[in-house]
């Protein structure tokens, strides 16, 4: 085997290298812009630009902040399209920046009010070890696992279920108008926490019932109770691990498989594979990575998911695996306007 020569290397104090090295502080630098993010978010920055431009003065008078300081951090945003500040000093939304309104549909703010947050920036800091032993680090950090820890502090689990459904919302239609669904049968949403997909999927199907399957403090906030749905659905609370409601025809796991490591998986499809009507089939939502070096959401989600929990984001021979061990197989892929995909399976 070759043993690298450390004398073999790029000349890193050329003009050429420089950029690389700009890029490589700017990313070391990452924890400011979501620090940036989750300032802007917390003081309504993009709700008052809602009518307009504004100066940095005028909007430190609405929120209560140093003007001088305030630009700063809007500034920085600005470079990086959250936000635009023009030649006299007035910010402009921008469309990243739309997101981070308020009460408008598609907003995002409540996911970056959660994606910021210390239950996600804590567990990050331990990356380092989480990588050394082979385990999340929110448990080293919070003293319980995920989603136990959630069961037992109050306001935490309310920014995660009001996170996690702004985190879906802007994909429910998208990913409901991305798969044939039949026209007729029933439609088992396990995992769906407050139904924003079956909501979607029932609109667009009359023919189609829904059954929202989720632990009962999620369901308590559904969103089925909508025009033309009464008399189509139901919620049960329930334990996906154990059994899920027989004689589905389709059985959805949005963003479900990721938070769970593969034996944990291999129940849930194997639950939801006992269930299936004759002919049914099993669809994995979630983001399915891409081979090589170029951007891809699930990337980033993969290395949350290593710091929070003990699943990750799967790529088809990984989830191949998992069908086939819970007595299914895939059939076929499916892309979405947005970063997940639909992974459709049927009985083996």
């Amino acid at each position: 085997m070759n043993t690298p020569d450390p004398t073999d290397h790029l000349d890193l104090t050329d003009a050429a290298a420089n950029a690389g090295a700009a890029h490589l502080i700017e990313q070391a630098l990452g924890h400011l812009y979501s620090a940036a993010l989750r300032t802007a978010a917390l003081h309504h920055i993009a709700d008052h630009l809602a009518g307009g431009p504004r100066t940095a003065a005028e909007l430190a008078r609405l929120t209560g902040t140093d003007p001088v300081f305030l630009r700063r951090c809007l500034r920085y945003l600005a470079s990086r399209e959250v936000f635009s500040e023009d030649d006299h000093g007035a910010f402009h939304l921008t469309p990243a920046a739309q997101f981070l309104r308020t009460k408008v549909p598609g907003s995002l703010r409540d996911a970056v009010l959660m994606l910021t947050d210390d239950i996600f920036v804590r567990s990050s800091g331990a990356l380092d070890d989480t990588i050394r032993t082979g385990a999340p680090g929110f448990p080293q950090v919070f003293g319980a696992p995920f989603f136990e820890y959630l069961q037992g502090d109050s306001r935490a689990r309310e920014l995660f279920d009001a996170g996690m459904a702004a985190f879906s919302e802007p994909m429910d239609d998208l990913v409901a108008g991305a798969y044939p669904f039949p026209d007729q049968g029933t439609v088992v949403d396990v995992g769906g926490g407050r139904g924003g997909l079956l909501r979607q999927v029932l609109l667009r199907h009359p023919g189609l019932s829904g059954v929202l399957v989720d632990q009962a403090p999620a369901l308590e906030d559904h969103v089925l109770d909508a025009p033309g749905l009464s008399g189509r659905w139901r919620a049960e609370p329930g334990d996906f691990f154990a059994a899920v409601p027989d004689g589905g025809d389709v059985y959805v796991l949005k963003h479900v498989l990721h938070d769970w490591d593969d034996e944990a998986a291999v129940r849930i499809l194997s639950a939801c594979r006992r269930g299936l009507a004759p002919g049914g089939r099993v669809l994995v939502v979630d983001s399915v990575p891409e081979p090589g070096n170029g951007p891809h959401p699930g990337k980033a989600l993969d290395v949350a998911m290593m710091t929070l929990v003990t699943g990750r984001e799967r790529g088809p021979k990984e989830l191949d695996g998992l069908f086939s061990r819970a007595g299914l197989r895939r059939t076929r892929i499916l892309s979405t306007p947005t970063f997940a995909s639909i992974v459709e399976a049927v009985a083996a």
